[in-house]
């Protein structure tokens, strides 16, 4: 059970609408709060990991939540455009992919920060311990498994960085694919189905851990990975972290109520923010989609390169 704790920012919000409410409360425009849940760990944990968020928004709202676990990360992107979705935490360049088919369709509101204080994370190839790879160069001729198409770290900036590297990804690799999620490609790589493959770490930490915040982080804590078993073999340069979004035409004192529990989540509820966040972090940083414009241009280029 959350500690109920509502800014003066919120209930003013309230105390504004309350002469509205009283013709037509929100609840009646919004009787369910739809999260989305980005794909890339197994259906199961996702649920079990937000369990927590749908009570204390359950509580706090007064309506139902539900939790939508996306296969992918295109589930969660068009339930957002197409307004079956109202909530979800996506990562850059899922909401550059957004912002570039509707920019008024969701708004950002919050980026998790690390456990230094930053509000930035990386992307890192990693290969099996004893696979003998130990660099990049050493996986010329060698499969690699990105997460998903619409990943950030497991996608974008790897493949802009790479190329910028001077590595052509068709030649360079004997085969690149997807693999399905961030969880999923580090499952295909212990299982030999490719060398390596990337995914997304915060950087802050003890690498033999997980470090504090990510899907490695995440899928030890889960039982499903123990980092003597992998090597990290590349690291890009940090990219900014993925932002919690509403939908723009969320009703006002909803959105008021939720950003004032996101805001105070770490300090009543550490132990949501830990399973909803990924790892140790120092709570939620308020950002605009200024924050996000250098992954927009990232985003916007490739398109136009295909």
């Amino acid at each position: 059970m959350f500690k109920l704790t509502v800014s003066a920012a919120a209930l003013a919000a309230t105390a504004v609408l309350s002469t509205a409410a009283l013709a037509q409360d929100w609840r009646t425009e919004m009787p369910v709060l739809r999260i989305g849940l980005l794909g890339g760990e197994n259906d199961a944990d996702r649920l079990r990991d937000n369990a927590c968020l749908k009570e204390d928004l359950e509580e706090l709202l007064g309506v139902q939540v539900d939790l939508f676990p996306a296969p992918d990360y295109a589930g969660v992107m068009q339930g957002l455009l197409a307004d079956q979705l109202d909530y979800a935490q996506l990562g850059a360049s899922s909401y550059a992919g957004i912002y570039l088919q509707d920019p008024e369709a969701v708004e950002p509101i919050f980026v998790a920060a690390e456990a230094d204080g930053s509000t930035g994370y990386f992307a890192v190839m990693y290969a099996r311990a004893d696979s003998g790879i130990t660099s990049l160069e050493e996986m010329q001729g060698r499969s690699l498994a990105f997460a998903d198409p619409n990943s950030t770290s497991g996608y974008l900036v790897p493949l802009a960085e790479l190329t910028r590297g001077g590595i052509d990804i068709e030649s360079y690799f004997s085969e690149t694919g997807f693999g399905g999620g961030h969880e999923q490609a580090v499952v295909a790589v212990l299982n030999g189905q490719y060398d390596a493959g990337v995914t997304w770490v915060s950087g802050v930490g003890d690498p033999a851990e997980g470090y504090t915040r990510g899907n490695l982080r995440s899928m030890i804590d889960n039982g499903l990975l123990n980092m003597a078993d992998l090597r990290i073999i590349w690291q890009s340069s940090q990219i900014p972290n993925g932002p919690i979004v509403v939908r723009t035409d969320m009703p006002a004192e909803p959105r008021a109520l939720i950003t004032d529990y996101l805001a105070n989540q770490l300090q009543n509820e550490p132990e949501c923010y830990y399973s909803t966040s990924g790892g140790d972090g120092m709570g939620y940083v308020a950002v605009d989609h200024s924050f996000f414009e250098p992954v927009v241009e990232m985003r916007r280029m490739q398109t136009s390169s295909r």
